[in-house]
């Protein structure tokens, strides 16, 4: 057979050719991701480079030795050409670490920092797993950021209470440990028998093997790292569902009081949950409920709450505004987060101001009048902390970020607000920003610019009073 002469290519066909194929030698740039995200409060916390789409936490923990064996993964999803990345992880000891199946190596820097590099890079918008091995006896954290009192994993007499605001979640698995990056979980937890697990979101599955039982929840709404939790322990469980359908688990530890007022929280949940979603819209999540320990008794003598999403964690029996106030964190905080660390106000204050409207609804003295009277007499703070109007509560610093005035004065900036622009607005503002930021990130730049929006006000000197200087501002009666 003769030799067939090539076809002859145009120009046009040429350039064609070459935007289907790459050349050979084309190169793509790979840099390691940022190991942290910029958080003026906590600069390392969190990490760049890539997103996190789910976790899947899968632990054995064992409060006679208070050792937690770990097996997590991760799937994400790169923002970046990768050549390496960073997990947070404090403290516990990593085994093994792989990237898409493949076992690569790692590194320690800093008590926090697990550097990890895959055997290629990673292209940027490329889809792609981790699974971390670890152990170790977790942390409990404390200090100033922790009202002076020990946060994140705390070892109970009989199991583990798990609160993480604001950087604890890394305590006992590895993350990208920052608001900005949420993500669905799936918690799968091993404990000896008899013991129990009280997670996030809905108990998919549950097993008996081996003398040990095993728990797994999942949470199908995106979630910030700090708001994950697995409570472990014995407690009595209550399954009902709200006025609206909402499907309802309150988990009791038996070694709570039988106190009248305490024993009433699974009502005041539901009737929570349902009324404060035709204050601000419909309940974000798809459970609800409430995990009541027993800590605020020797050794531990924790009083906090801490708004778990889907069932807040109560370290003590709660009252009917506390849980009025960490119910309606399932909207600020919990759907709508902190872009920032230093907008801590915004979950806070709107929670305290929560609690005084739904006084108001129920009859009881007015928001007004209660945040008026807050105005003319503010609680003494503790020794050490700085004085209730010293603060500019958009930004009062890491060791003060709960302090009360973020709290307190934080709800009467917002009363003061609803005041100025009418209750019509106010709540049209409120509703708007859950919906435009649901399941999302804001800041208090973005809150003003909406405020602003809403009310067809310039609001630039009243935020800067009320939010960006310490001082007392003058209330506009």
């Amino acid at each position: 057979m003769g030799l067939v002469k090539p076809a002859r290519i145009t120009a046009a066909a040429a350039v064609a050719l070459a935007l289907c194929v790459p050349a050979a030698n084309a190169d793509v740039r790979y840099e390691p991701g940022a190991p942290g995200l910029g958080d003026p409060y906590f600069p390392d916390l969190g990490n760049g480079g890539y997103d996190v789409g789910d976790y899947h936490l899968k632990t054995a923990y064992d409060p006679a030795t208070d050792q937690l064996i770990g097996e997590t993964t991760i799937r994400a999803t790169a923002t970046q050409n990768l050549s390496r990345f960073n997990l947070d992880l404090y403290k516990m000891n990593v085994r093994s670490v792989r990237v898409n199946g493949h076992r690569v190596p790692f590194a320690r820097t800093g008590e926090r920092e697990l550097e990890i590099t895959p055997r290629r890079g990673l292209r940027n918008r490329s889809r792609f797993t981790v699974v971390v091995r670890y152990d170790g006896v977790p942390e409990t954290l404390g200090g100033p950021i922790g009202f002076d009192l020990p946060y994140g994993f705390l070892h109970t007499n009989d199991g583990a209470t798990i609160v993480s605001e604001p950087n604890a979640a890394s305590t006992w698995f590895p993350a990208n440990d920052h608001p900005r990056d949420k993500a669905f979980f799936t918690i799968e937890t091993t404990v000896p028998q008899g013991l129990q697990v009280i997670g996030n979101g809905r108990l998919v599955k549950r097993w008996r093997a081996d003398g040990k039982d095993t728990f797994v929840w999942r949470e199908d709404r995106p979630m910030a790292t700090y708001l994950a939790t697995g409570s472990i322990g014995r407690f009595d469980i209550s399954r009902t569902t709200t006025g609206k359908g909402i499907p309802q688990l309150d988990a009791v530890d038996p070694g709570v009081a039988s106190d009248p007022g305490s024993v009433g929280t699974p009502p005041w949940t539901a009737r929570a949950t349902d009324e404060l979603a035709d204050y601000f819209g419909p309940y974000p999540f798809t459970t609800t409920g409430s995990i009541i320990e027993n800590n605020n008794v020797p050794p531990l003598n924790v009083p906090n709450a801490l708004e778990t999403q889907t069932r807040p964690t109560y370290e003590t029996p709660p009252v009917e505004k506390g849980v009025v106030h960490e119910i309606s964190h399932q909207w600020f905080g919990n759907s709508v987060s902190v872009g920032r660390w230093s907008d801590t106000w915004l979950n806070e204050g709107y929670a305290v101001w929560t609690e005084k409207y739904w006084a108001e609804k129920h009859g009881g003295q007015s928001a007004q009048e209660a945040f008026q009277q807050i105005y003319a007499d503010p609680p003494p703070m503790p020794p050490g902390r700085p004085g209730f109007w010293d603060l500019p509560i958009a930004d009062p610093s890491r060791d003060q970020m709960f302090h009360r005035s973020i709290y307190l004065r934080g709800g009467m900036t917002l009363q003061a607000l609803r005041h100025r622009i009418g209750d019509e607005r106010f709540l049209r503002l409120t509703r708007t920003w859950l919906a435009e930021h649901k399941y999302g990130t804001a800041t208090t730049e973005d809150y003003e610019a909406l405020a602003e929006r809403i009310s067809g006000q310039d609001l630039r000197e009243f935020f800067r009073v009320w939010l960006h200087s310490p001082g007392k501002p003058t209330w506009d009666r």
